[in-house]
């Protein structure tokens, strides 16, 4: 299997992903960000298919989408009060300007297929390169601001009391999701990327007892979701996100079903 390029390439890809989403993920349902990531997901597609339709690289798309959509879903939810039909607006809008990109440049169904759901033969030396890059900026930020932001998203009243900026910790948390939403795409797709960004994180909160040992465990269910996933792929030939999802989807539903028959 590694003999080939092209799965190096994807398991090394896969594990930065992994770790980045993992990570991350812990703080976004901490947040109940999780529809939040949804919709990031589809501010993606849409990033995705204008840089097809510019002419470069979908991962750019992607990172100008992502990054401007979310500070813009962030400042409309804080201003109105129908916050998750605002956030639906918004996914049906670049939803809808996703598919139109798509149409003018002329791109088949196979490449929209892939922007969608990934593609691990698409991943080469250079995106490996840029992937790994922007997973160690986000990792990095994340552990810069680990103190307030451990405050703020499990801790409002010890934010207060130390006079933590949320206003501030919250507009640098946008990104960094906007930044693991076109980094997690590259494999798993922007369709299906808020897997990774929930289902580990959601998991690993039956499983640790502090927010050191739920980012361990959200990282390591991370990682065997994409490692077992890529492995299943290439022996099987069926879509590695197909595998990603049952397989991250199977192991909450079993610890979630055990959390219950402990009560």
């Amino acid at each position: 299997m590694f003999s080939y390029a092209f799965m190096r390439y994807a398991f090394l890809a896969s594990t930065f992903i992994a770790i980045t989403c993992g990570v991350v993920g812990v703080y976004v349902v901490a947040r109940n960000f999780s529809f939040l990531a949804h919709t990031l997901s589809e501010i993606g597609f849409a990033g995705a298919a204008f840089a097809v339709f510019a002419g470069i690289q979908p991962l750019w798309g992607m990172l100008i989408f992502t990054l401007l959509g979310a500070l813009g879903v962030g400042e409309l939810s804080k201003r109105t009060d129908q916050k998750e039909s605002s956030i639906s607006a918004v996914s049906a809008l670049f939803i809808g300007l996703g598919v139109l990109f798509l149409a003018i440049s002329g791109s088949n169904s196979r490449y929209a297929t892939s922007i969608l759901f990934g593609s691990i033969i698409g991943v080469d030396r250079q995106g490996v390169t840029q992937l790994i890059v922007l997973s160690i900026v986000v990792l990095a930020i994340t552990a810069a601001i680990v103190h307030p932001l451990n405050f703020d998203s499990f801790d409002h009243i010890g934010a207060a009391a130390h006079h933590i900026n949320s206003a501030w910790i919250g507009v640098v948390f946008l990104l960094l999701m906007a930044m693991s939403v076109s980094i997690g795409s590259q494999v798993v797709g922007s369709l299906l990327v808020f897997i990774l960004l929930t289902l580990p994180a959601s998991t690993a909160q039956y499983l640790g007892r502090t927010i050191g040992s739920m980012i361990i465990w959200s990282v390591s269910l991370a990682l065997i979701g994409v490692w077992a996933g890529l492995y299943l792929g290439y022996l099987t030939n069926l879509p590695v996100t197909f595998f990603i999802s049952i397989i991250e989807v199977a192991i909450y539903l079993g610890v979630y079903l055990t959390h219950l028959a402990r009560k």
